[in-house]
This record gives C-alpha cells, sequence and structure tokens, in this order.
C-alpha cells in the first residue's frame, strides 16, 4: 500500500468576506505527524475547518490534494470516507445516540455497502481501544459526549481517530483544558496510531503535548500563512523566547490576522 499524502499549496481562506488564511503551504506524508503552532487568531483553526469543508469557511484560492485528489472538490461526507478526520477542539453532544452506535455507523460509512464490520470483530476493537485508553466500558453505551467533562470529551475524540483509522488526522487543540493524566491519554492513543499509513497535524499552544507526541515537523504560523518550519527543537525555542521573540527573529511586526 502506499504511503498516503496531502498536499496543500497557497491556501487562501475567507470567512464572511475577511481574509483570514494567506497563503498557506504544507505537504505531509503517512509516517509523520506535524505540529502546527502560533499566536491566536493567526488561522490555524481555520485551515483545519477549510481542509474539512465547513460551509462557514471559503477557501478563496489554492489547492489541496489527497493522495491527488482534490479534497476541495468533495462534500464534507467524502472527505472522511477520503480519509480525512478532525479531533475538534469544543467537540459537540449529541443526545440520543450511543457512542457505540455512532462508532459503528461512522466505520461502516467508511467501508461502504456490503463490506460493513463484523458485530464481534467491531465490539472486540472497541473492547480493545477503550481498554489502552483506560475507559469504563459504560462509556460505549452513553450518549456521544453528552454529561463529559472536557477530558473525557477529549479521549472520546481520541477513541474515534483510533476506530476509524483515517489517512490523515488534524488535532485541533487536542491538549486544551487536559490535566497531565488526560494528555497521556491522548498521547498514548495517538501513538498507537503511529504508522506508514497514517498523518497527523496536531494544532497546540504548548509545548508539553510535545513531550509526550513527538513531532517530525513543527510549523509556526504568523500572518494566516507558515511563517517558520523546523524540528522538535523549534517548538523549545518558541516556548523559550516566545511569539514576541519569534517575531523579532524573523522581522513581523503585528500579526493583524483575527480567527472566525
Amino acid at each position: 500500500m502506499t504511503a498516503p499524502e496531502l498536499k496543500i499549496n497557497d491556501l487562501h481562506v475567507s470567512v464572511e468576506g475577511k481574509s483570514i488564511v494567506k497563503g498557506f503551504d504544507l505537504d505531509m506524508k503517512g509516517g509523520e505527524i506535524h505540529a502546527l503552532m502560533g499566536p491566536n487568531g493567526t488561522g490555524k483553526s481555520t485551515v483545519a475547518s477549510a481542509l474539512m469543508g465547513h460551509p462557514k469557511y471559503e477557501v478563496t484560492s489554492g489547492q489541496a490534494l489527497l493522495n491527488e485528489q482534490n479534497l476541495l472538490d468533495m462534500a464534507v461526507d467524502e472527505r472522511a470516507r477520503a480519509g480525512m478526520f478532525l479531533a475538534m477542539q469544543y467537540p459537540s453532544e449529541v443526545s440520543g445516540v450511543s457512542n457505540a452506535d455512532f462508532l459503528r455507523t461512522a466505520i461502516n460509512g467508511r467501508r461502504g455497502e456490503g463490506n460493513e464490520i463484523p458485530l464481534m470483530k467491531f465490539i472486540k476493537t472497541l473492547d480493545k481501544k477503550m481498554n489502552m485508553l483506560e475507559m469504563d466500558e459504560s462509556f460505549a453505551e452513553r450518549y456521544v459526549n453528552e454529561g463529559f467533562s472536557g477530558g473525557e470529551k477529549k479521549r472520546n475524540e481520541i477513541l474515534q481517530l483510533m476506530m476509524l483509522e483515517p489517512k490523515f488526522a488534524i488535532l485541533d487543540e487536542i491538549d486544551s483544558g487536559l490535566d497531565i493524566d488526560a494528555l497521556k491519554w491522548v498521547a498514548k492513543g495517538v501513538n498507537s496510531m503511529r504508522s506508514e499509513n497514517f498523518g497527523c497535524l496536531i494544532i497546540t499552544h504548548y509545548q508539553r503535548l510535545l513531550n509526550y507526541i513527538k513531532p517530525d515537523k513543527v510549523h509556526i504560523m504568523m500572518q494566516g500563512r507558515i511563517v517558520k518550519t523546523g524540528g522538535p527543537e523549534l517548538a523549545l525555542q518558541l516556548e523559550k523566547e516566545g511569539y514576541d521573540g519569534m517575531k523579532a527573529e524573523l522581522g513581523i511586526k503585528d500579526d493583524e490576522t483575527v480567527e472566525a
């Protein structure tokens, strides 16, 4: 199986007529984990939402290719079936739908009619993944995210990731609001996915998550585009110097982009 590849070239995105993303470039392959960092309001979450097809975010120019297929021409469900996954910063509650039913329906939606996952295989896989994340078995029958704490919602997002096994995942501030134990569960799930058939873009503000999930590349985003790329040491430099230090180094003045 050929390793998947995600290529984003000169992407521009607007929200309600305001330009947010202004020439975003990224090339990721299966087997790679990238971290995307930057000040608030620079367009990181806008990139994530635009790639997944959120109707609020208008791609005005540029290209996004998943295995040479035009991602931007696909409907939201087609992008998911093609292998894209977004773990949201603020996961929604879905009343009346159990986690188990939600996951089985999503898996079968990707596999297609006539190729549904056998029930016993699904149950065994779900039990295995939940045990890995130290989730109580009752989570399977609880309604999706209803009454969950912030940490439980994030862990549930990682469970979905592990069950759906996408080609590329975007984790949008998955570490936001997590204590150290929850952070380790998230990292354990993501690290278990590492393979040549899986790539991951982690959007984060903090080095602490990258202590547990070591990225191959770190990108700094300002003014709606990536302004610097490096290895894991770049995140350490950012933690030490802050964004003001990075701006001074790159000759960047005010970052006027305001993310919607």
